[in-house]
C-alpha cells in the first residue's frame, strides 16, 4: 500500500472540502474528524456483525449484488454491480484516519516507514475493535498535545490489524480507498 499517495489523495479531497465548507469560527474539525472515525468504526463493525448474539445472522457483509440493468437481465453480474460493503466501510474509516494525520503532521512521519499491523490480545476481533475505540478515545483527549502522534501511530497500527484481521490485502483496501475518494469528489461536485 502506497501510504504517502493516499495521504496526498485526502489532503487534496480535504482541500477541496476546506474550500466548499469552510471552518466556522472556533470550530474544532480536528475533534469532528475523530468522531466521524469513531461513525465509521462503529459502521464497520455493524457490517462485521460478529458482535450481534442477539442474531442468527452474524456472518459479515462481504458481498453485495446490486445489479445493474444489463446485469438483473443476466446471470451474472459485472464487478461495478458487485459491492464489499465490509470493505467499503473500512475505506470510509481510512479516508478519516488519513485526514487526521494530514492534520496532525503524521503524513510526515510515515513518508520514512509504513507502520505495522497491530493485533490485541489472542487475535480477537471484537477486541480490536474495542482497542481501536479506546484509542481513538485517546486521540480526542490528548489532541492538542505532543503525544498524538504516538497515540495516531497505535491506532493507525491496530486499524491496519483489523483490516488483515477481516481478510482485507493492502491492495483490495487502496483499490477500496480510491473507489471512495472518486465517490467523494463526486458528491462535492454534487452539492453533498
Amino acid at each position: 500500500m502506497d501510504l504517502s499517495k493516499l495521504f496526498q489523495l485526502q489532503r487534496q479531497l480535504d482541500e477541496r472540502i476546506e474550500r466548499e465548507h469552510p471552518r466556522q469560527e472556533g470550530e474544532d474539525r480536528l475533534a469532528k474528524k475523530i468522531l466521524a472515525l469513531q461513525v465509521e468504526l462503529g459502521e464497520l463493525a455493524n457490517e462485521w456483525r460478529g458482535f450481534k448474539f442477539w442474531s442468527n445472522d452474524q456472518e459479515p457483509r462481504t458481498y453485495v449484488q446490486i445489479g445493474c440493468e444489463e446485469c438483473v437481465s443476466g446471470l451474472t453480474y459485472c464487478e461495478e454491480c458487485i459491492r464489499n460493503p465490509l470493505l467499503e466501510e473500512f475505506a470510509d474509516g481510512l479516508h478519516f484516519l488519513l485526514s487526521i494525520g494530514n492534520d496532525i503532521n503524521m503524513n510526515e512521519v510515515y513518508e520514512d516507514y509504513e507502520p505495522k499491523p497491530l493485533y490485541f490480545g489472542d487475535g480477537d476481533i471484537l477486541g480490536q475493535f474495542i482497542a481501536i475505540y479506546d484509542w481513538i478515545n485517546s486521540l480526542y483527549f490528548h489532541r492538542h498535545e505532543d503525544v498524538n502522534g504516538e497515540i495516531y501511530d497505535l491506532v493507525f497500527a491496530y486499524f491496519l490489524g483489523l483490516g488483515k484481521m477481516l481478510g482485507f490485502t493492502w491492495e483490495q483496501i487502496e483499490k477500496a480507498y480510491m473507489q471512495k475518494n472518486t465517490v467523494n469528489h463526486q458528491r462535492q461536485e454534487s452539492g453533498y
